[in-house]
């Protein structure tokens, strides 16, 4: 049996395209239909490691994980990771084939539509519905003539469009038109119905532009969907960081966090479960006086350490990271950010810059040395000592890994982590590591305040150290729970009729 398609594009990106998706896989999930998510390329910074050790952007794991499916890599077969303005790690069917210009890309794509096409076969063959999401814009008109995640996919797999624009931005009316304007006929006739997202206010006065909109495009709109505070489930796009960038400072009685918004910041999702806990503030900065008065500073991943470390330094962030180690204030290093705080960091092929080498801050005494093997794995493991971060030792944490460079510990230098399990097969090995009077941990483990005991250990010293009181009961987020209430928005704020009739129900 082949799957039916549905597909999700959007009149630009950060329009919402990625959580419609999860929502409606969820939604034909509780239909009783077997679903999988597609995006034949993604470009996103973050990224998620399959069980197998396949590399795929995050929001395909998180909207396999919404239509209950186990992630694989026909999911998102092209992963774009970028490292310049005109450059980008390549990541195909879930391995790193090396980096390429923009212009080498393109010249590639002939073979990778064959790979696309492959890939979508093989989803559409073991399930009932393939949920297919877009990227940008279909109307960019200068790409279109390499198109291989919008329109072109539309075609390939058969498949209605639903057209989805954000009415928070102001505009959403004109980029629909404009959108369709910009397609050829044969295109406009795939667009099946438009979402408007991220509504805000009284929708009967939203309700005669409905009318035009239908009446001067023939195009129904399939549903007005709310403005969703604070959801609980990973967003991969780094524009969502402008938001949450300008929050408030903490007030009496709660933590504050600061992850510093690295330029080329990856996995910053990682935080997200931070975010939810009652009486946390976690704030993107971006200057060194945002550090002050946190009561833990985060150097989140890169996909460029080197070029970042030379940028904490040029804003004075370095300066201030170190003066607060030397106060015996908490600092924490994930993956690149580890890196950072170590020694040395060595390039010799110049594989993620193009440095040969640079020093670190100097706050854990490991170096880390880049090399052509990437190393992405699904893990499991323990606290290897008691830390800041698991305030007990033997605590259990799984993870994931993503990373080319391998950092090594000076003698004597402890490890933060000892893993047991990786991709599924025993290990004995260590990660990260503790300074000497332990306020800097670093660790190159992804994921891991998805631990709900781990986070509990972590704001537990935190209150301790600042002198709050401890919660009884911290409440545990399910990004399930998430899942259930965004397909129960999409059911009460859409034309199901109109929905289900496009897979054929």
């Amino acid at each position: 049996m082949t799957a039916r398609t549905l597909m999700v594009q959007g009149t630009a990106s950060s329009v919402g395209k990625s959580i419609v998706t999860a929502a409606l896989c969820r939604l034909f999930v509780q239909e009783g239909l077997r679903v999988a998510p597609f995006k034949s390329q993604n470009m996103a910074l973050n990224a998620f490691v399959t069980p197998d050790g396949g590399e795929i952007g995050r929001a395909q794991a998180v909207q396999a994980l919404a239509a209950r499916v186990v992630p694989t890599v026909d999911m998102n077969p092209i992963l774009l990771k970028p490292e310049a303005d005109s450059r980008s790690q390549v990541v195909v069917l879930g391995k790193a084939q090396g980096r390429l210009s923009a212009l080498d890309y393109q010249a590639r794509k002939p073979e990778l539509r064959e790979l696309i096409a492959g890939a979508l076969a093989r989803l559409r063959s073991d399930h009932d519905v393939v949920v297919i999401e877009g990227a940008g814009s279909p109307a960019e008109i200068n790409l279109k003539a390499r198109d291989i995640v919008n329109m072109f996919v539309a075609e390939l797999a058969d498949a209605p469009v639903l057209l989805v624009g954000d009415i928070d931005r102001g505009g959403v009316f004109a980029a629909f038109v404009g959108t369709l304007e910009l397609l050829e006929a044969h295109e406009r006739a795939r667009v099946a119905a438009f979402v408007i997202n991220k509504f805000r206010g009284d929708i009967k006065l939203l309700e005669p532009g409905l009318g035009m909109l239908r009446e001067r495009t023939g195009v129904p709109v399939l549903g007005v969907l709310p403005y969703l505070q604070r959801l609980q489930i990973p967003d991969e796009d780094s524009l969502s960081l402008d938001d949450r960038r300008a929050r408030r400072r903490a007030g009496p009685g709660e933590l504050e966090i600061a992850v510093v918004r690295l330029p080329r910041i990856s996995n910053h999702d990682d935080f997200q479960p931070l975010e939810h806990e009652p009486g946390v503030v976690v704030r993107f900065v971006e200057r060194a006086s945002e550090l002050e008065a946190a009561d833990l500073v985060i150097l989140p991943g890169t996909k460029s350490t080197l070029a970042d470390l030379a940028w904490l330094r040029e804003t004075g962030m370095a300066l201030a990271i170190m003066e607060r180690a030397a106060r015996g204030e908490y600092v924490l290093g994930v993956c690149g950010g580890c890196q950072m705080l170590g020694a040395k960091i060595i390039d010799p092929a110049r594989i993620e810059s193009e440095q040969e080498a640079g020093e670190g801050l100097g706050l854990l005494r490991v170096d880390t040395e880049f090399g052509f093997e990437k190393r992405t794995t699904q893990l499991r493991g323990q606290a290897a000592e008691s830390s800041f971060l698991a305030s007990e030792a033997g605590a259990q944490i799984a993870g994931y890994e993503i990373h080319m460079g391998r950092v090594s510990r000076a003698p004597g230098c402890r490890a933060a982590f000892s893993i047991t399990e990786r991709n599924g097969q025993q290990q004995a090995a260590l990660d990260g590591a503790l300074s000497a009077d332990g306020v800097v941990v670093g660790t190159m483990i992804h994921g891991l305040f998805e631990n709900p005991s781990l986070r509990r250990s972590l704001l537990g010293v935190l209150r301790s150290r600042k002198g709050l009181p401890q919660p009884t009961e911290l409440p545990t987020p399910s990004v399930v729970d998430e899942f259930d209430r965004l397909a129960g928005v999409l059911r009460e704020n859409v034309d199901m009729k109109l929905l289900l009739g496009l897979i054929g129900r």
